[in-house]
């Protein structure tokens, strides 16, 4: 296996499949399958789940629904929804898992304690963590890249529903280039929406590398952890 350890960073939107609101039951059983393989080879697992199909803090405040803050508290209580999904689903076929919040809520989750985390890690359990960083004004990517840093990940594998990096969108540009390795110099020189500056900077700054790819294609979260050219990666 290329990587021991890697932390799993999943958007909430790809959790709604065909659906335009909410969490497709098919995606969770499909993601569920994608990371029981590569546990059974011996991978640690660590995922970070976003909540952007059911609240996203910065549209709520730009439609002045609530202040920027408190729209990033209720974008956190999103993710713990969808982290509470995709334990179900883990569980449902057969891996063991703990959540992780990063704000207190002691009936569903674990309080995130790092040394915690990693244990559970050694173990062989799958650890979810949700609610972001605890914070406002920080996306779930960043809180991936943290978490990833802490928890001593070799890599961050951000799973989208395009197949790696491109020059501009490949849903509207048929003819974007897709890159199979950049470096982060070159995701800041070029201005690449791969992730918030702030997760890329930590990752650059802790020589972690990223690596962009389809989690909806089956099988290619195994082939990328057999070290197989899947996606984009973004290293030093």
């Amino acid at each position: 296996m290329k990587y021991k350890r890697i932390l799993l960073k999943l958007s909430g939107e790809a959790l709604l499949g065909s659906q335009s609101y909410g969490i497709d039951a098919k995606v969770l059983e499909q993601y569920a399958y994608e990371v029981k393989a590569v546990v059974d080879a011996g991978v640690e697992v660590a995922v970070v789940i976003g909540g952007g199909n059911i609240f996203r803090g910065v549209q709520g405040a730009q439609g002045g629904v609530v202040d920027r803050a408190t729209g990033d508290y209720m974008g956190m209580l999103a993710t713990m929804i969808n982290a509470m999904a995709l334990q179900g689903a883990f569980e449902k076929v057969g891996l063991r898992t703990r959540l992780q919040s990063a704000i207190k809520m002691e009936q569903i989750a674990e309080s995130f304690i790092r040394r915690r985390a990693m244990r559970h890690l050694e173990k062989g359990r799958v650890v979810i963590f949700g609610a972001g960083t605890g914070n406002p004004y920080f996306t779930t990517d960043t809180a991936a890249s943290l978490r990833a840093v802490e928890i001593e990940a070799n890599v961050v594998i951000k799973g989208t529903r395009v197949n790696g990096i491109y020059d501009s969108d490949p849903l509207k540009n048929p003819n974007a280039k897709k890159y199979d390795q950049i470096t982060f110099k070159e995701v800041y020189d070029m201005g690449l929406e791969v992730m918030d500056l702030t997760a890329i900077t930590l990752c650059q700054e802790n020589k972690l590398p990223i690596v962009v790819f389809n989690m909806n294609e089956e099988g290619s979260l195994m082939r990328l952890i057999h070290g197989e050219t899947v996606g984009t990666a973004v290293t030093e």
